[in-house]
């Protein structure tokens, strides 16, 4: 079971001399309401490296990006369901608009996004780029969400 870390421990615990030989993949998501796509998303991820970090959007980038009603679970509680995966190692909880500034402290070797992106629609790719690291798209093809889950949801209800 993976571990719900501060940002600041987590750069401590993965910090070059710290982290040995080992490689470092970072996936990211809101993960409002776990489903199967994440599941697949986040085991291609651990496949990229040896340490899978997750970071989780906080509740107010959820609600930016998705809209109003969105987040469904709080962050603490997204976060603790995608660290009880057991392809995850460690998971952080960020708060800006996109992953790039924790991708810049943490500097992983791989940064994987889900299949809704190729390499070059990354928004973080010249971050990962500019410190040496790679981008990977992992997963399956993106025919599950949690919006379309929501709606069939609503309509049974």
């Amino acid at each position: 079971m993976g571990e719900v870390v501060s940002r600041e421990a987590l750069i401590a615990r993965l910090a070059p001399g710290a982290r040995g030989d080992r490689t470092v993949a970072l996936a990211n998501g809101c993960f409002d309401l776990l489903h199967v796509g994440h599941v697949r998303y986040l085991a291609g991820a651990a496949l990229e490296a040896d340490v899978l970090v997750v970071a989780v959007n906080d509740d107010a980038s959820v609600r930016a990006l998705k809209g109003e009603g969105r987040p469904v679970l709080r962050a603490e509680d997204r976060a603790e369901l995608v660290a009880a995966l057991r392809t995850v190692d460690y998971v952080v909880v960020f708060s800006e608009a996109t992953v790039g500034p924790l991708l810049t402290s943490l500097r992983p070797d791989v940064h994987c996004k889900g299949t809704d992106y190729t390499v070059e629609t990354v928004p973080e790719r010249d971050v990962v780029a500019a410190y040496g690291g790679r981008t990977a798209i992992v997963g399956d093809p993106k025919d599950h969400s949690t919006r379309d889950l929501l709606a069939r949801l609503a309509r049974t209800s």
